[in-house]
Protein backbone atom coordinates (compact mmCIF):
# COMPACT_ATOMS: atom_id res chain seq x y z
CA UNK A 1 0.00 0.00 0.00
CA UNK A 2 1.34 3.88 -0.71
CA UNK A 3 2.41 5.49 2.16
CA UNK A 4 0.78 8.34 0.53
CA UNK A 5 0.87 12.24 1.37
CA UNK A 6 -2.11 14.48 1.99
CA UNK A 7 -4.50 13.73 -0.89
CA UNK A 8 -4.58 16.53 -3.39
CA UNK A 9 -7.67 17.23 -5.35
CA UNK A 10 -7.20 17.89 -9.46
CA UNK A 11 -8.46 21.15 -9.16
CA UNK A 12 -6.00 22.17 -6.76
CA UNK A 13 -2.56 20.64 -8.67
CA UNK A 14 -1.83 23.77 -10.22
CA UNK A 15 -0.86 24.74 -6.50
CA UNK A 16 1.94 22.42 -6.43
CA UNK A 17 3.71 22.33 -9.83
CA UNK A 18 6.95 20.55 -9.28
CA UNK A 19 6.13 18.85 -6.20
CA UNK A 20 5.41 15.43 -5.30
CA UNK A 21 1.75 14.92 -4.29
CA UNK A 22 -1.05 12.13 -3.95
CA UNK A 23 -3.87 11.77 -6.02
CA UNK A 24 -7.06 9.66 -5.42
CA UNK A 25 -10.02 9.00 -8.07
CA UNK A 26 -11.06 6.51 -10.93
CA UNK A 27 -8.86 5.44 -14.06
CA UNK A 28 -11.21 6.93 -16.71
CA UNK A 29 -9.16 5.92 -19.55
CA UNK A 30 -6.18 4.12 -20.34
CA UNK A 31 -3.89 4.27 -23.46
CA UNK A 32 -0.93 2.03 -23.92
CA UNK A 33 2.16 2.52 -26.19
CA UNK A 34 5.29 0.59 -27.12
CA UNK A 35 7.42 2.85 -24.59
CA UNK A 36 4.59 5.01 -22.86
CA UNK A 37 1.48 4.42 -20.77
CA UNK A 38 -1.16 7.05 -20.43
CA UNK A 39 -3.83 7.03 -17.56
CA UNK A 40 -6.71 9.34 -17.17
CA UNK A 41 -7.71 10.42 -13.63
CA UNK A 42 -10.57 12.03 -12.40
CA UNK A 43 -11.89 12.79 -8.67
CA UNK A 44 -15.10 14.92 -8.63
CA UNK A 45 -13.37 17.97 -9.35
CA UNK A 46 -11.85 17.39 -12.57
CA UNK A 47 -8.91 15.06 -14.22
CA UNK A 48 -5.61 14.60 -14.93
CA UNK A 49 -3.05 12.66 -17.32
CA UNK A 50 -0.57 9.93 -15.54
CA UNK A 51 1.88 9.95 -17.74
CA UNK A 52 4.69 6.47 -17.22
CA UNK A 53 7.66 5.51 -19.32
CA UNK A 54 7.76 1.87 -18.99
CA UNK A 55 10.92 0.58 -17.70
CA UNK A 56 9.92 -3.19 -16.68
CA UNK A 57 9.41 -2.84 -13.68
CA UNK A 58 6.17 -2.98 -11.17
CA UNK A 59 4.96 0.25 -11.24
CA UNK A 60 4.69 -0.63 -15.06
CA UNK A 61 3.08 -3.76 -14.57
CA UNK A 62 0.87 -2.01 -12.24
CA UNK A 63 -0.90 0.19 -14.90
CA UNK A 64 -0.82 -1.85 -17.58
CA UNK A 65 -3.25 -4.02 -14.73
CA UNK A 66 -5.94 -1.29 -14.51
CA UNK A 67 -9.15 -1.35 -15.83
CA UNK A 68 -11.72 1.71 -16.32
CA UNK A 69 -13.43 3.24 -13.75
CA UNK A 70 -11.06 1.19 -11.13
CA UNK A 71 -10.47 3.40 -8.08
CA UNK A 72 -6.42 4.18 -7.74
CA UNK A 73 -3.75 5.91 -5.67
CA UNK A 74 -0.99 7.86 -7.34
CA UNK A 75 1.70 9.74 -5.78
CA UNK A 76 4.04 11.68 -8.34
CA UNK A 77 5.52 14.87 -9.42
CA UNK A 78 2.98 17.49 -10.83
CA UNK A 79 5.37 19.05 -14.12
CA UNK A 80 3.59 21.64 -16.47
CA UNK A 81 3.39 19.88 -20.41
CA UNK A 82 1.34 22.48 -22.50
CA UNK A 83 0.80 19.87 -25.06
CA UNK A 84 -1.69 17.63 -22.78
CA UNK A 85 -5.15 19.36 -22.14
CA UNK A 86 -6.65 19.23 -18.64
CA UNK A 87 -5.23 22.92 -18.01
CA UNK A 88 -1.65 21.66 -19.17
CA UNK A 89 -0.44 19.51 -16.19
CA UNK A 90 0.08 16.09 -15.94
CA UNK A 91 1.75 13.51 -13.04
CA UNK A 92 4.64 11.35 -13.58
CA UNK A 93 4.26 8.72 -11.17
CA UNK A 94 6.37 6.96 -8.61
CA UNK A 95 3.39 5.11 -7.26
CA UNK A 96 0.28 3.59 -8.71
CA UNK A 97 -2.09 1.71 -6.01
CA UNK A 98 -5.34 -0.31 -7.47
CA UNK A 99 -7.33 0.29 -4.21
CA UNK A 100 -10.51 -0.83 -5.75
CA UNK A 101 -10.17 -2.91 -9.56
CA UNK A 102 -13.26 -2.59 -11.77
CA UNK A 103 -14.69 -5.24 -13.45
CA UNK A 104 -14.63 -5.54 -17.20
CA UNK A 105 -16.61 -4.30 -19.45
CA UNK A 106 -18.94 -1.86 -17.62
CA UNK A 107 -22.71 -2.38 -17.71
CA UNK A 108 -23.63 0.99 -18.86
CA UNK A 109 -21.69 3.80 -21.21
CA UNK A 110 -22.39 6.78 -23.30
CA UNK A 111 -24.95 5.23 -25.47
CA UNK A 112 -26.67 3.78 -22.55
CA UNK A 113 -30.51 4.77 -21.75
CA UNK A 114 -31.72 6.02 -18.90
CA UNK A 115 -33.55 3.08 -16.90
CA UNK A 116 -30.46 0.89 -17.43
CA UNK A 117 -28.41 3.92 -16.24
CA UNK A 118 -30.59 4.28 -13.41
CA UNK A 119 -29.88 0.38 -12.79
CA UNK A 120 -26.22 1.21 -12.44
CA UNK A 121 -27.12 4.82 -10.80
CA UNK A 122 -23.41 5.11 -8.68
CA UNK A 123 -21.55 3.79 -12.32
CA UNK A 124 -23.69 6.86 -13.76
CA UNK A 125 -23.44 9.89 -11.17
CA UNK A 126 -19.41 8.95 -11.27
CA UNK A 127 -19.13 8.90 -14.72
CA UNK A 128 -20.96 11.75 -15.75
CA UNK A 129 -20.17 15.81 -14.44
CA UNK A 130 -23.37 16.45 -15.25
CA UNK A 131 -24.45 14.25 -13.13
CA UNK A 132 -22.45 15.34 -10.57
CA UNK A 133 -23.43 19.02 -10.89
CA UNK A 134 -26.95 18.22 -10.31
CA UNK A 135 -26.35 17.23 -6.78
CA UNK A 136 -23.74 20.17 -5.57
CA UNK A 137 -26.60 22.37 -7.58
CA UNK A 138 -29.03 20.38 -5.31
CA UNK A 139 -27.27 21.58 -1.90
CA UNK A 140 -26.49 24.90 -2.82
CA UNK A 141 -30.41 25.31 -3.60
CA UNK A 142 -31.00 23.60 -0.51
CA UNK A 143 -28.62 25.49 1.50
CA UNK A 144 -29.85 28.93 0.17
CA UNK A 145 -33.62 27.62 1.23
CA UNK A 146 -32.47 26.99 4.41
CA UNK A 147 -30.56 30.20 4.88
CA UNK A 148 -33.37 32.44 3.97
CA UNK A 149 -35.62 30.77 6.46
CA UNK A 150 -33.22 30.93 9.33
CA UNK A 151 -33.24 34.75 8.67
CA UNK A 152 -36.95 34.73 8.71
CA UNK A 153 -37.02 33.27 11.68
CA UNK A 154 -38.16 29.69 11.20
CA UNK A 155 -37.49 27.03 13.14
CA UNK A 156 -36.69 23.28 11.61
CA UNK A 157 -38.64 20.54 12.61
CA UNK A 158 -38.57 17.39 11.91
CA UNK A 159 -42.03 15.47 11.63
CA UNK A 160 -42.72 12.07 11.59
CA UNK A 161 -42.86 10.21 8.20
CA UNK A 162 -45.00 7.70 10.05
CA UNK A 163 -48.62 8.38 10.78
CA UNK A 164 -51.12 6.15 12.68
CA UNK A 165 -54.54 7.23 9.81
CA UNK A 166 -53.74 8.39 6.33
CA UNK A 167 -53.72 12.03 6.93
CA UNK A 168 -56.58 12.92 4.69
CA UNK A 169 -58.17 9.48 3.23
CA UNK A 170 -57.29 6.56 2.55
CA UNK A 171 -56.20 7.28 -1.31
CA UNK A 172 -52.49 7.71 -2.29
CA UNK A 173 -51.23 5.99 1.02
CA UNK A 174 -49.00 3.56 1.44
CA UNK A 175 -49.70 1.03 4.63
CA UNK A 176 -47.48 -0.92 6.45
CA UNK A 177 -47.56 -3.22 9.37
CA UNK A 178 -46.64 -1.78 12.61
CA UNK A 179 -46.42 -4.10 16.06
CA UNK A 180 -49.79 -5.81 15.08
CA UNK A 181 -52.06 -2.99 13.63
CA UNK A 182 -51.56 -0.77 10.19
CA UNK A 183 -49.24 2.54 10.00
CA UNK A 184 -49.53 4.51 7.15
CA UNK A 185 -46.10 6.81 5.28
CA UNK A 186 -46.61 10.43 5.09
CA UNK A 187 -47.62 12.14 2.58
CA UNK A 188 -47.01 15.26 4.09
CA UNK A 189 -45.71 17.01 7.10
CA UNK A 190 -48.66 19.22 6.79
CA UNK A 191 -50.56 18.03 9.72
CA UNK A 192 -47.59 17.82 11.83
CA UNK A 193 -46.56 21.84 11.03
CA UNK A 194 -49.72 23.65 11.87
CA UNK A 195 -49.63 21.15 15.18
CA UNK A 196 -46.21 23.04 15.58
CA UNK A 197 -48.12 26.83 14.97
CA UNK A 198 -50.44 25.22 17.65
CA UNK A 199 -47.61 24.73 19.88
CA UNK A 200 -46.61 28.04 19.51
CA UNK A 201 -43.73 27.93 16.91
CA UNK A 202 -44.11 30.79 14.95
CA UNK A 203 -42.16 29.67 11.76
CA UNK A 204 -41.69 26.30 10.91
CA UNK A 205 -39.45 25.07 7.86
CA UNK A 206 -38.91 21.28 7.40
CA UNK A 207 -36.63 19.28 4.39
CA UNK A 208 -37.66 15.97 4.57
CA UNK A 209 -39.06 12.55 2.68
CA UNK A 210 -42.81 12.93 1.06
CA UNK A 211 -44.61 9.63 0.13
CA UNK A 212 -47.79 9.07 -2.16
CA UNK A 213 -48.65 5.72 -3.43
CA UNK A 214 -49.60 7.54 -6.94
CA UNK A 215 -49.49 4.89 -9.77
CA UNK A 216 -48.30 7.13 -12.06
CA UNK A 217 -45.91 6.82 -15.02
CA UNK A 218 -45.05 10.31 -15.43
CA UNK A 219 -41.60 12.67 -16.14
CA UNK A 220 -42.92 14.63 -13.33
CA UNK A 221 -44.12 12.20 -10.44
CA UNK A 222 -42.23 9.91 -8.07
CA UNK A 223 -43.41 7.74 -5.41
CA UNK A 224 -40.94 9.61 -2.72
CA UNK A 225 -39.36 12.55 -3.03
CA UNK A 226 -37.74 15.53 -1.31
CA UNK A 227 -40.04 18.06 0.32
CA UNK A 228 -39.60 21.75 1.12
CA UNK A 229 -42.29 23.05 3.45
CA UNK A 230 -42.72 26.22 5.42
CA UNK A 231 -45.49 26.92 7.69
CA UNK A 232 -45.80 30.56 9.19
CA UNK A 233 -47.55 31.90 12.06
CA UNK A 234 -50.11 35.37 12.55
CA UNK A 235 -50.27 36.03 8.82
CA UNK A 236 -53.09 38.89 7.87
CA UNK A 237 -53.61 36.82 4.33
CA UNK A 238 -52.57 33.92 1.76
CA UNK A 239 -50.72 36.82 0.13
CA UNK A 240 -47.81 36.31 2.79
CA UNK A 241 -47.43 33.04 1.74
CA UNK A 242 -46.95 33.62 -1.47
CA UNK A 243 -44.01 36.52 -0.59
CA UNK A 244 -42.03 34.57 1.13
CA UNK A 245 -42.10 31.71 -1.14
CA UNK A 246 -40.88 34.06 -3.69
CA UNK A 247 -38.11 35.86 -1.97
CA UNK A 248 -36.99 32.48 -0.68
CA UNK A 249 -36.76 30.71 -4.57
CA UNK A 250 -35.36 34.65 -5.34
CA UNK A 251 -32.52 34.31 -2.88
CA UNK A 252 -32.22 30.29 -3.63
CA UNK A 253 -31.31 30.65 -7.00
CA UNK A 254 -28.86 34.05 -6.73
CA UNK A 255 -26.73 31.20 -4.89
CA UNK A 256 -27.08 28.81 -7.33
CA UNK A 257 -26.42 31.51 -10.30
CA UNK A 258 -23.66 32.78 -8.24
CA UNK A 259 -21.82 28.97 -7.29
CA UNK A 260 -22.48 27.31 -10.66
CA UNK A 261 -23.77 29.36 -13.13
CA UNK A 262 -20.49 29.06 -15.89
CA UNK A 263 -20.77 25.49 -15.14
CA UNK A 264 -25.14 24.65 -15.60
CA UNK A 265 -24.23 26.89 -18.69
CA UNK A 266 -21.17 24.45 -19.64
CA UNK A 267 -23.04 21.03 -18.88
CA UNK A 268 -26.76 22.46 -19.35
CA UNK A 269 -26.68 24.78 -22.04
CA UNK A 270 -29.45 26.55 -19.21
CA UNK A 271 -28.93 30.06 -18.15
CA UNK A 272 -29.48 30.36 -14.41
CA UNK A 273 -31.62 33.52 -13.71
CA UNK A 274 -32.64 35.02 -10.52
CA UNK A 275 -36.21 35.88 -10.95
CA UNK A 276 -37.69 39.29 -10.31
CA UNK A 277 -39.97 39.93 -7.35
CA UNK A 278 -43.38 40.03 -7.11
CA UNK A 279 -44.18 36.71 -9.54
CA UNK A 280 -47.36 37.42 -11.13
CA UNK A 281 -50.51 36.26 -9.73
CA UNK A 282 -53.82 34.77 -11.81
CA UNK A 283 -56.35 33.30 -10.17
CA UNK A 284 -57.65 29.83 -11.37
CA UNK A 285 -60.97 31.64 -13.00
CA UNK A 286 -59.22 33.99 -14.70
CA UNK A 287 -56.68 31.26 -15.68
CA UNK A 288 -59.76 28.82 -17.16
CA UNK A 289 -60.47 31.73 -19.33
CA UNK A 290 -57.04 32.60 -20.81
CA UNK A 291 -56.81 29.41 -21.67
CA UNK A 292 -60.47 28.42 -22.98
CA UNK A 293 -59.93 31.77 -25.18
CA UNK A 294 -56.69 30.32 -26.39
CA UNK A 295 -58.48 26.97 -27.06
CA UNK A 296 -57.72 24.75 -24.00
CA UNK A 297 -60.67 22.68 -22.85
CA UNK A 298 -63.38 23.46 -24.83
CA UNK A 299 -66.05 22.14 -23.99
CA UNK A 300 -65.11 24.23 -20.59
CA UNK A 301 -65.64 21.85 -17.84
CA UNK A 302 -62.35 21.61 -15.90
CA UNK A 303 -62.25 23.83 -12.86
CA UNK A 304 -58.67 22.46 -12.26
CA UNK A 305 -55.31 22.55 -14.78
CA UNK A 306 -53.98 19.51 -16.06
CA UNK A 307 -50.42 19.38 -17.12
CA UNK A 308 -50.97 20.58 -20.72
CA UNK A 309 -52.99 23.91 -18.57
CA UNK A 310 -49.97 24.64 -16.88
CA UNK A 311 -47.50 24.41 -19.89
CA UNK A 312 -50.26 26.94 -21.70
CA UNK A 313 -50.57 29.28 -18.72
CA UNK A 314 -46.74 29.36 -18.27
CA UNK A 315 -46.29 30.02 -21.82
CA UNK A 316 -49.08 32.69 -21.73
CA UNK A 317 -47.86 34.21 -18.72
CA UNK A 318 -44.10 34.60 -20.20
CA UNK A 319 -45.08 36.09 -23.25
CA UNK A 320 -47.73 38.55 -21.54
CA UNK A 321 -44.65 39.91 -18.69
CA UNK A 322 -41.48 37.79 -19.44
CA UNK A 323 -41.58 36.34 -16.22
CA UNK A 324 -41.18 32.30 -15.51
CA UNK A 325 -42.71 31.91 -12.21
CA UNK A 326 -46.56 32.41 -12.11
CA UNK A 327 -49.01 31.68 -8.74
CA UNK A 328 -52.36 30.58 -9.44
CA UNK A 329 -54.69 31.32 -6.85
CA UNK A 330 -57.90 30.78 -5.15
CA UNK A 331 -58.60 27.62 -6.12
CA UNK A 332 -62.14 25.77 -6.24
CA UNK A 333 -63.12 24.41 -2.57
CA UNK A 334 -63.84 21.22 -4.44
CA UNK A 335 -60.45 20.47 -5.40
CA UNK A 336 -58.74 21.50 -2.39
CA UNK A 337 -58.91 19.46 1.23
CA UNK A 338 -60.82 20.49 4.00
CA UNK A 339 -57.91 22.38 5.82
CA UNK A 340 -57.97 25.40 3.29
CA UNK A 341 -59.59 28.50 3.92
CA UNK A 342 -62.88 29.83 1.85
CA UNK A 343 -62.70 33.04 0.82
CA UNK A 344 -65.07 35.37 2.26
CA UNK A 345 -68.07 35.82 -0.02
CA UNK A 346 -67.34 33.14 -1.96
CA UNK A 347 -67.22 30.16 -0.21
CA UNK A 348 -66.50 27.79 -3.05
CA UNK A 349 -63.25 29.65 -3.58
CA UNK A 350 -60.48 28.75 -1.32
CA UNK A 351 -57.38 30.84 -0.55
CA UNK A 352 -54.79 28.64 -1.90
CA UNK A 353 -52.09 28.63 -4.81
CA UNK A 354 -50.07 26.47 -6.77
CA UNK A 355 -46.74 27.91 -8.38
CA UNK A 356 -45.43 27.35 -11.60
CA UNK A 357 -42.09 27.24 -12.70
CA UNK A 358 -41.96 27.43 -16.83
CA UNK A 359 -45.51 25.90 -16.93
CA UNK A 360 -44.74 23.34 -14.05
CA UNK A 361 -46.44 23.29 -10.72
CA UNK A 362 -43.37 23.11 -8.40
CA UNK A 363 -45.83 23.78 -5.11
CA UNK A 364 -48.95 23.88 -3.46
CA UNK A 365 -49.58 26.24 -0.73
CA UNK A 366 -52.65 27.93 1.04
CA UNK A 367 -53.88 30.01 4.50
CA UNK A 368 -55.29 27.62 6.50
CA UNK A 369 -58.51 26.83 8.50
CA UNK A 370 -57.13 27.68 11.93
CA UNK A 371 -60.88 28.11 13.54
CA UNK A 372 -62.38 24.46 14.92
CA UNK A 373 -65.69 24.25 14.19
CA UNK A 374 -65.29 25.44 10.92
CA UNK A 375 -62.56 22.92 10.03
CA UNK A 376 -65.34 20.28 11.29
CA UNK A 377 -67.59 21.52 9.18
CA UNK A 378 -65.48 21.26 6.31
CA UNK A 379 -64.25 18.13 6.99
CA UNK A 380 -68.06 16.88 7.12
CA UNK A 381 -68.22 17.87 3.83
CA UNK A 382 -65.62 16.27 2.05
CA UNK A 383 -67.18 13.38 3.71
CA UNK A 384 -64.28 12.74 6.24
CA UNK A 385 -64.89 11.38 10.17
CA UNK A 386 -63.40 13.55 12.56
CA UNK A 387 -62.50 10.48 14.65
CA UNK A 388 -59.85 9.18 12.97
CA UNK A 389 -57.82 12.95 12.36
CA UNK A 390 -59.20 13.73 15.89
CA UNK A 391 -55.18 14.97 17.31
CA UNK A 392 -55.11 16.91 14.33
CA UNK A 393 -57.86 18.96 14.74
CA UNK A 394 -57.84 18.92 18.56
CA UNK A 395 -54.67 21.24 17.72
CA UNK A 396 -57.47 23.83 17.27
CA UNK A 397 -59.73 23.38 20.29
CA UNK A 398 -57.88 25.46 22.45
CA UNK A 399 -56.23 28.84 20.61
CA UNK A 400 -54.60 28.36 17.15
CA UNK A 401 -53.47 32.01 15.45
CA UNK A 402 -54.21 32.54 11.11
CA UNK A 403 -51.40 30.56 9.51
CA UNK A 404 -50.49 29.67 6.03
CA UNK A 405 -47.68 27.95 4.02
CA UNK A 406 -46.82 25.88 1.20
CA UNK A 407 -45.14 22.31 0.15
CA UNK A 408 -42.71 22.10 -2.68
CA UNK A 409 -40.78 19.29 -4.54
CA UNK A 410 -37.39 19.49 -4.62
CA UNK A 411 -36.62 17.54 -7.49
CA UNK A 412 -39.20 19.39 -9.70
CA UNK A 413 -37.26 22.62 -8.93
CA UNK A 414 -33.89 21.06 -10.12
CA UNK A 415 -36.10 19.31 -13.04
CA UNK A 416 -36.58 22.72 -14.16
CA UNK A 417 -33.93 24.68 -13.28
CA UNK A 418 -31.37 22.05 -14.89
CA UNK A 419 -34.07 21.43 -18.28
CA UNK A 420 -34.22 17.83 -17.55
CA UNK A 421 -36.71 15.61 -19.26
CA UNK A 422 -37.47 13.50 -16.32
CA UNK A 423 -37.46 13.36 -12.44
CA UNK A 424 -36.03 10.42 -12.43
CA UNK A 425 -32.18 12.23 -13.70
CA UNK A 426 -33.49 14.86 -10.84
CA UNK A 427 -32.81 12.10 -7.86
CA UNK A 428 -29.96 9.71 -6.75
CA UNK A 429 -32.22 6.85 -6.60
CA UNK A 430 -35.66 7.08 -7.80
CA UNK A 431 -38.62 5.79 -6.84
CA UNK A 432 -41.47 5.35 -8.41
CA UNK A 433 -44.35 2.11 -9.15
CA UNK A 434 -41.78 0.56 -11.06
CA UNK A 435 -38.97 1.17 -9.60
CA UNK A 436 -38.03 0.33 -5.94
CA UNK A 437 -33.69 -0.43 -6.49
CA UNK A 438 -31.28 -0.33 -6.36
Amino acid sequence: MIHQKTRVLVSDLREHLGKTVSVSGWASALRRQRTMQFVLVRDHTGTVQVTNRRAGDELERTIEGLTPESAVRVVGRVTANPVVGLGGLEIVPAAVEIAGRAETPLPIDERTGLEQRLDWRHLDVRRRPAARLLFAVQTTAEQGMREFAYGEGCTEMHTPKLMGTASESGAEVFELGYFGRSAYLAQSPQFFKQMAIAAGVDRVFEVGPVFRAEPSFTARHATEFTGVDVELAWIDDVEDVMAFEERMLAHALAEVAGRHGPAVKEHFGVEVTVPAVPFPRITMEEALGVLRARGWDPAGEKTDLDPEGERRLGAYVKELTGHEFVFVTHYPASVRPFYHMRSDGRPDLTLSFDLLWKGLEITTGAQREHRHPVLLRQAAEKGLRPEPIRHYLDSFRYGCPPHGGFGLGLGRVLMTLLALDSLREATFLFRGPNRLTP
